[in-house]
């Protein structure tokens, strides 16, 4: 067996760095349940060195017309996942399910370097994507990825809970120790909404601009990073949290973090809280 294993041939673009760590990273939230069928989506931007030692960057396959001018992203490299694409089928076939886009010179057009076999397009949450990569490039010129998923728990507790943003985020501090020094920025919030809209994909931008995760109520959530690891961490924590929400709700709770602890946590982690959420009793 292991013989054979050995002789098996690298699956198309599985040597390629940044499409294996897609690839793996979307089958783990497919296992985790966070993508049933084709839900969710990832898009992560790549530096023209990380690209062309893979991919040959003069040979546009063909363009497509985005949703609308990214002048703001022009030149710049994404990869991408499919529309309609199941999570659990990236790691399996990535040249189906994944492609590789450039951002022409004039922000007018997308142009196809790799993947989208078969007649694959980008997710149809691309719109979305670019207004959050644009809205948190402004604040963080290292900000590369933008995840959005079905996280369980994170969807359930947008069911009980106070849609309030500082009240959620306070909630989700409070669930675990290490929750208010990886996100201390909160979670933002927006109204339910139909997804695929420019509409949703501006309101989610708008709270970007503050902060790196955010609600869809009753859908999901979008979280960003430096790196996917970093994305898909935010999120796992943020779903770790709601899922101890979720566990303990309907339970007497007889003891908690308390703001006091919550403070002091930031202060020995160096981060700065979320101002308004936290009531401290100064002497």
């Amino acid at each position: 067996m292991d013989s054979l294993t050995a002789t098996q041939p690298v699956k198309a673009g599985m040597h390629i760095p940044f499409v294996r760590e897609m690839a793996e990273t979307t089958y783990n939230m497919w296992k985790f349940g966070w993508d049933e069928r084709n839900g969710g989506n990832v898009s992560c931007i790549l530096d023209e060195e990380q690209v062309s030692p893979y991919i040959d960057i003069q040979h546009v396959h063909y363009t497509i017309q985005p949703a609308f001018p990214v002048h703001e992203l022009a030149g710049k490299y994404f990869i991408v996942t499919g529309s309609g694409k199941y999570f659990k089928n990236v790691i399996d076939d990535p040249e189906a399910n994944l492609g590789l886009l450039r951002v022409a010179d004039s922000g007018e057009q997308l142009e196809v370097l790799w993947g989208f076999k078969n007649g694959a397009v980008p997710t149809s949450e691309l719109a979305s994507h670019f207004m959050s990569h644009i809205e948190r490039l402004k604040v963080d010129p290292l900000h590369r990825v933008v995840i959005h998923n079905h996280a369980t728990n994170v969807i359930a507790m947008s069911f009980v809970h106070d849609l309030d943003e500082n009240q959620f985020t306070k909630a989700l501090w409070g669930m675990c120790t290490e929750c208010i020094v990886v996100f201390p920025d909160g979670i933002g919030v927006i109204p339910w909404m139909v997804p695929g809209s420019n509409e949703i994909g501006q309101a989610t931008a708008q709270k970007m601009i503050d902060h790196h995760a955010v609600l869809w109520p009753h859908h999901g959530i979008f979280g960003t990073g430096h790196s996917i690891d970093e994305a898909f961490g935010l999120i796992e924590t943020i779903e770790k949290a709601a899922q101890i929400y979720m566990l303990t709700a309907h339970h007497c709770i007889r003891q908690k973090i308390t703001d006091q602890q919550l403070a002091e946590l930031a202060t020995a982690f160096g981060v700065t809280p979320r101002t308004g959420i936290l009531q401290i009793q100064t002497s």
